[in-house]
């Protein structure tokens, strides 16, 4: 399930931003794709084709062009459509894209179209050939153009629909907003003919700096390889085998500096493989479950986290990405909220947002979007999943600040949702057996001598290392606030568990000191005693990521409070912080103390 190529840190290696202005063009009927009868039509002979109508017309006036991408609006990308024009607002739907530049002279490289994500489908064109088709809206996709382009006027032509279906993942339903469009950075990545398509470094449980890299390339077989780490005066020196791979190891050296929340102590390292170098900057930890424990590098720590969607703050959130977003949004949790821990939900967020948790030191959870009412029963659905977590896993294996991938969120139980999930955790540690196995689960309820009692009983925690529940008894149902905090949670596991969820819409600003109803400032707070004194009573409880840090875009969501956003955010939109945050933020400050 693992893409043709993989281009390790193709974020950071030599190469041509392509991010900047692009011409946008809206396809509601779909007329780029099929003819006026309905059958395929060939894209390169329409929208996609490599020709300027400009010059076509000044040589015959009488020519007729349905469409012209080159005078078409500009927008710059990254960035969603939702924030182009008013009619794009709430566009669901097929989006084309035209890219005009120049490329660096031919030589003996190898140049390679590197999307960091387009949601959720991209069809890709250069130069009048289709060069290859891409599903997910949330992973890194490359494909090789060395031999299509041009040194001058290369026409790129991406048609993006957002639309999805019963067998997309994410299906149809979901609770945030489809954010079309190409989201994340594109760039030309150029490479020598033989190159470091892949590598997986990291700190092993038995004291070790492990190193894996793959080759991609002719010279592939029997090429000398370095990694260096030159603070540690490390160097694992090794030749590939006859498929382009090596395994390399040594005993960490003693100097070694753990990454941990406290110490987000990151390492320049390189590798090098005949003409070819990557560097990255690489942090080394470990991450275990012992009985109802997380150790982190071998000591227990308690997760005092929340969850985030990939959204900056601001009143018109377009997905951009920025470090100085991520800075802001982790800079929240971790300085405001006294946090060591976020949950990336409900999909893998910007390889920004995972470079910036190992900088600021936050430990991350990082999921696909096996949401809600994913088709279980689908092989292709399964692929199509599974090849999401592969991109995943494979972009983000060498950040530090991830510990836990998920498998899914609140998807209800049955037999072929049971087969899917169990395929999905095998999978993840087929790629990375280092880090641990998650889901956010539902659970049992009911009412026991009065009290609401909650087992957690999943058929799939056989799977999972760490359990996961998603809980907001005092909102959702009749459960009233004063209950929750004696609410009781049974697991025969014996394993640690996080609150993955739990949260209370309210509108920042608004009170209601007296009756402190429903979407008051006031109710949050309630909530959030009340869950968190629920919380300190589960003895096998090791942290939570609270729903959610800022109030993000959800069209599911109308009421007068809402309109248009899920308010259980503990800041708004724009960043300014309900009651509710100075609640968590003291309860963290005790629990960091505690440790």
């Amino acid at each position: 399930m693992t893409p043709q190529y993989i281009l390790v840190n193709g974020d950071l290696r030599t190469g041509v931003s392509l991010s900047g202005p692009w011409h946008w063009s809206l396809d509601p009927y779909r007329d780029g794709l099929y003819d006026f009868h309905g059958k395929p039509y060939d894209p390169t002979k329409g929208r996609a084709m490599d020709i300027s109508v400009a010059d076509a017309m000044a040589k015959n006036p009488n020519a007729l062009f349905e469409h012209d991408i080159h005078r078409a609006p500009v927008t710059q990308v990254p960035g969603s459509w939702i924030g182009y024009d008013p009619e794009t607002r709430h566009y669901d739907g097929l989006m084309w894209y035209l890219k005009t530049f120049d490329a660096p002279a031919r030589s003996a490289k190898r140049v390679f179209l590197r999307f960091g994500a387009a949601d959720y489908r991209a069809d890709v064109y250069l130069n009048g050939q289709k060069v290859g088709s891409h599903e997910g809206g949330f992973t890194p996709f490359s494909f090789e153009v060395t031999d299509i382009l041009r040194e001058k006027g290369n026409n790129l032509i991406v048609a993006v629909d957002s639309k999805r279906s019963a067998d997309t993942v994410p299906p149809t339903i979901t609770d945030w907003e489809t954010y079309g469009g190409i989201t994340r950075d594109v760039r030309l990545v150029i490479t020598p003919q033989t190159f470091v398509d892949d590598d997986f470094i990291r700190l092993t449980k038995d004291g070790r700096i492990a190193a894996d890299v793959a080759l991609e390339g002719a010279g592939k077989a029997g090429t000398a390889v370095e990694v260096a780490i030159p603070a540690l005066k490390l160097t694992l020196k090794g030749t590939t085998d006859a498929q382009g791979r090596v395994s390399l190891s040594a005993a960490a050296p003693k100097s070694l500096k753990r990454w941990s929340p406290d110490t987000p102590v990151l390492y320049d390292v390189t590798v090098k493989a005949g003409e070819d170098t990557v560097s990255d900057r690489i942090g080394f930890r470990t991450i275990e479950v012992r009985g109802a424990d997380i150790l982190l590098n071998g000591e227990p720590i308690y997760l005092r986290g929340i969850s985030l969607h990939e959204e900056e703050f601001g009143t018109s959130p377009q997905r951009i990405i920025t470090q100085s977003a991520a800075r802001a949004l982790l800079g929240e949790i971790k300085y405001g909220l006294n946090g060591n821990y976020v949950r990336l939900s409900h999909y893998p967020h910007s390889e920004v947002m995972t470079r910036m948790a190992d900088e600021i030191g936050l430990l991350v959870w990082s999921e696909v979007p096996v949401y809600w009412t994913v088709k279980f029963d689908s092989p292709t659905v399964l692929k199509a999943a599974q090849r999401m977590q592969a991109e995943n896993i494979l972009r983000d294996r060498n950040r530090a600040s991830i510990i836990i991938w998920s498998i899914g969120n609140e998807t209800p139980v049955s037999d072929a949702r049971n087969s899917f999930y169990t395929a999905m955790a095998q999978h993840a540690r087929a790629i990375d057996g280092t880090r641990l196995v998650s889901a956010a689960l539902l659970s049992h309820r009911q009412i026991v001598d009065g009290r609401i009692d909650i087992t957690i009983d999943d058929p799939i925690v056989p799977e999972l290392d760490v359990l996961a529940v998603n809980t907001y008894n005092g909102w959702y149902g009749n459960d009233k606030i004063e209950d929750v905090p004696n609410t009781v949670w049974h697991s025969a596991s014996g394993k640690p568990l996080l609150l993955s969820e739990f949260g209370a819409d309210a509108q920042y600003g608004h009170f209601d000191s007296e009756h402190h109803s429903r979407f008051s400032e006031d109710y949050q707070v309630d909530f959030y005693n009340g869950t968190l004194a629920m919380a300190d009573k589960i003895p096998f409880l090791r942290g939570m990521s609270p729903w959610i840090l800022k109030d993000f875009r959800s069209p599911r969501r109308q009421t007068t409070w809402q309109e248009g956003w899920n308010r259980k955010g503990l800041v708004s939109e724009t960043g300014q912080r309900k009651r509710a945050f100075f609640v968590l933020s003291d309860y963290y400050k005790k629990k960091a103390a505690e440790e």
